[in-house]
Parts: structure tokens; sequence; C-alpha cells
């Protein structure tokens, strides 16, 4: 872009606990490229979407090979759901921060009124050894009123553990559908707004469409260039860092160019898992070293 990339807030001006601090302060610092910027590997896919993720590359079956492609890779943090956190990361305690998803849920019940239930605790985030607890936000459901004060739980939990809180905050239901979909750009702009106003330390969202304009409000109702859409996005968390998602599985140009949107818009990194793990091994680490070598040039 012409005017470079846009400032990411360094963690001293957060506004965290000293507990939160620390622990992001060693996943941002003490991990990955050590430079500010941070990539994540998600797996709650097995819960959210079963073992049909898993067929591309089998071998990304195995919760073990993930955690030891996210210490090979040298992310900055795995995400495991409990079952598989309590089962694995045992072997790599230490290599590689775990954030541990507190919440999620199957795709077999129809999706009209999502919500996404708790399933473990910030306490056997603290017992695992976690640096940082997720938790799945479907803005815009039918259940959201529930939704909501689930999280105000998981956050005052988190908060007196001085535990980092990412969020995983994605416009879900009927509503949404209606008012440009799940990936429009007035959804993700709600959605990253939405986790930032309650609380969450660090917003995960998915890539906005700023051509996705039917049914959205006057305001929105323009197209935008993804990079503008993304732009506003990551500022409409508003002091709080964004993780972009990678979504279903790309091309490598295609995903390095979202990539490289995300960083210029200030965003803290990204979190890729099917773009990572559904690549046979060799080529899983080819890839990472591209993004990795693409965050090099976004230190702060």
């Amino acid at each position: 872009m012409a005017n470079g990339p846009v400032r990411r807030t360094p963690i001293g001006e957060l506004g965290l606990s000293t507990g939160k601090k620390a622990r992001l302060h060693r996943i941002i610092h003490q991990f990955g490229l050590k430079n500010g910027t941070a990539l994540f590997l998600p797996y709650d896919q097995g819960l959210e979407h079963g073992p049909r993720d898993f067929f591309e590359n089998p071998a990304a079956g195995d919760p073990k090979y993930i955690v030891k492609l996210a210490v090979e890779g040298g992310f900055n943090g795995v995400a495991l759901q409990i079952g598989t956190a309590e089962k694995f990361f045992w072997d790599y305690a230490g290599e590689v921060p775990l954030i541990l998803k507190l919440n999620g849920r199957t795709e077999i019940p129809p999706a009209g009124a999502p919500r996404s239930p708790l399933n473990a605790s910030v306490a056997d985030a603290v017992r695992l050894g976690a640096d940082a607890v997720g938790y799945t936000l479907y803005v815009g459901s039918e259940l959201q009123e529930a939704d909501f004060e689930a999280l105000a739980r998981v956050r005052q939990d988190a908060h007196r553990s001085g535990l980092p809180l990412i969020v995983w905050s994605y416009p879900r239901g009927k509503a949404v559908d209606a008012k440009g979909g799940k990936d429009s750009f007035y959804e993700v702009d709600y959605a990253a707004r939405t986790a930032a106003e309650l609380g969450a330390d660090i917003v995960k969202v998915n890539f906005p469409k700023g051509g996705s304009v039917d049914g959205v409000p006057k305001a929105y109702a323009q197209p935008v260039a993804d990079q503008e859409a993304v732009n506003k996005v990551v500022a409409s968390a508003v002091r709080t860092p964004v993780l972009l998602s990678g979504g279903e599985k790309g091309g490598d140009e295609e995903v390095l160019d979202k990539a490289r949107m995300a960083m210029e818009a200030g965003a803290l990194g990204l979190i890729f898992g099917r773009n990572i793990w559904q690549r046979e091994h060799d080529e899983s680490l080819r890839f990472v070293a591209r993004l990795r070598e693409l965050l090099e040039k976004y230190p702060s």
C-alpha cells in the first residue's frame, strides 16, 4: 500500500493485567518470529467439522502430528480442544504455547440458531499450562444472549487467572444470512467490534468480502475493495489485536495475498489451520516458511 502498513498497538499499550501481559509477551516475543507478529495453528476442526477435514492428509488426524508440526514450524501457539490437549499436548509442553479452546459444537444440527457450548474451563487451561484460552462467539445468532452471558463468565475467570482471552468472533444464524452473509464486510466488521466491546484480549475473524452487500444496512451498501474491508475490520476492534483466519484450504498465492492484506491492515497475525495441515508434511513446512517470510516484513 502507498502509505505503508497500519501500526499495531504494542502489548504494553493494551491495558492488560500483569499476568495477561506476561503470557502474551511470552507467546509473541519468545516463540514464532519474536518480532511482534503471530502465526497460530488451530486444531479444533475435528469437533467442528468431524473427521472429513483429515481425509486430504490422513496424518493430520493424529493430534500428536499436529502439535509436533506446530513445534517444527515455529508457530506462536496451537489451539486444541480439552480432550486432545489432555492426551497429546504433554509430549511437547513448553515447546509451543497452548491455547485451550473452551467451547465447540458439531456441524450436525441446523445452523439457523447456533450456539457453541462450554466443554472446558479456565481452571483446565491453568492445569494444562496453557498460555491463553479461546472462546467461539456466534454474533447474530438467535441464541446470542446466552452466548454473551457464557462469554462474560469465561472473561471473568480468565481475568482472575491472568490468561489472555482469544475470541473466535463469527457471524452466524438466519439473521446473518439475510444481511450480507457470514463473510460480508458488514457482518465481520460487526463481529470484530462486538468481541472487542465484550472484553476479548485478541479477536479472531474470517476475511471479510467487500463486495457482499445484499441486505446490509445503508452504511455498508456500497462495495469496497477487500483490502479496505480488512483495514476497517482491524480498526473496528479498537485496541484489541486481530487475527485473520484462513478458512478452507486455498491456493498458495490466494492465501499469501490474504495474509499480506491482514498484515498491511495492522493485524497481529494469522491463524491458519486447514491451509497448513491439509498439505503433506514437507509441503506444510515449505508453505509455513513462505508465511514466516511475509511476517518478517511487518515487525513491531
